[in-house]
């Protein structure tokens, strides 16, 4: 990839750049139809499934390093203009749209669960089916087939976490900032520092799920609860490995000369996506661990 300083859209860039047919898509669709195959055999439990949603995973790495790779090289030798900068901008939009409904659905499927199935199930109608049920948050269900567990709390993992992702916000604003105003050494290092955050938050993620199946028996399997738990959190700190690995493709970017004060939607697309996670996370940590 050219280090150099990409030339002026105005002056050089075509009118609109229209780039030729591509195998990515293709390649891309197939990894991510491998992993998600093999993820749905590993959590049932099948043999080889986990080697089959790691093949697919690092197909789709090898895929998108490839991929963004040649879009890399348009950008930097100047093909891209401001057309094609609001196509990107357009398209980043629509995609973490596409992520609000694909976490709204999970946040829907919490409620219906606390707000409507669960007062429902404990009512007097039926408390003749289930009498020992308990219409509170973190039960067993109705028949009682689920085994004990403890509810998480806020304190003190998700606390911190919290704080971490707020910070990390902050910093990755200040890097914009000093990339618009032409600091590169600046912008490294607040970005750097961005990414170390969010790597401690997955680090705390991890313990967390770890004390969560040795300590308080809770388990993908514990019942309603377990599941919307497990799915939002894990699916968010999917999120942040998937941002924390943008931001570091443009901290190497960065590094290599690469974005001008001007021309840097590759930052803050990463950038719109990292906020994007803080703003889920915030929903998560007053729903799922304080209510």
């Amino acid at each position: 990839m050219s280090s150099s300083q990409p030339a002026s859209p105005t002056t050089a860039a075509p009118y609109y750049f229209v780039p030729g047919p591509s195998r990515w898509p293709l390649l891309a669709g197939l990894s991510m139809l491998v992993t998600m195959a093999g993820a749905s055999g590993w959590v049932n439990g099948l043999p080889f499934a986990m080697p089959v949603c790691l093949t697919g995973i690092v197909a789709m790495l090898v895929v998108l390093y490839f991929w963004f790779g040649e879009a890399i090289g348009e950008s930097e030798s100047g093909l891209y203009g401001k057309r094609i900068d609001l196509s990107f901008r357009w398209s980043m939009s629509w995609f973490i749209f596409s992520e609000v409904m694909f976490f709204g659905a999970f946040f829907g499927a919490l409620f219906y669960a606390r707000v409507i199935s669960m007062p429902w199930l404990g009512d007097l109608d039926h408390q003749i089916l289930w009498p020992d049920f308990s219409a509170h948050w973190g039960n067993t269900g109705p028949a009682g087939i689920v085994e004990g567990f403890r509810t998480m709390g806020p304190f003190p993992i998700p606390t911190i976490n919290t704080a971490l992702l707020l910070t990390s916000g902050v910093t990755l604003t200040i890097s914009h900032h000093a990339l618009r105003a032409g600091h590169r050494a600046k912008t490294a290092f607040w970005l750097a520092a961005t990414i170390l955050l969010g790597a401690v938050f997955m680090g705390f993620q991890v313990y967390e799920y770890m004390h969560a199946y040795q300590d308080l028996n809770l388990k993908l399997t514990s019942g309603i609860y377990g599941s919307t738990f497990f799915m939002l959190t894990g699916f968010h700190g999917f999120h942040v490995t998937m941002g924390a690995i943008m931001l570091s493709v443009i901290l190497y970017r960065v590094l290599r000369g690469h974005f001008t004060a001007e021309h840097h939607f590759g930052f803050e697309g990463a950038a719109w996506y990292w906020h994007f996670v803080d703003v889920v996370w915030l929903g998560l940590y007053v729903v799922v661990y304080w209510l």
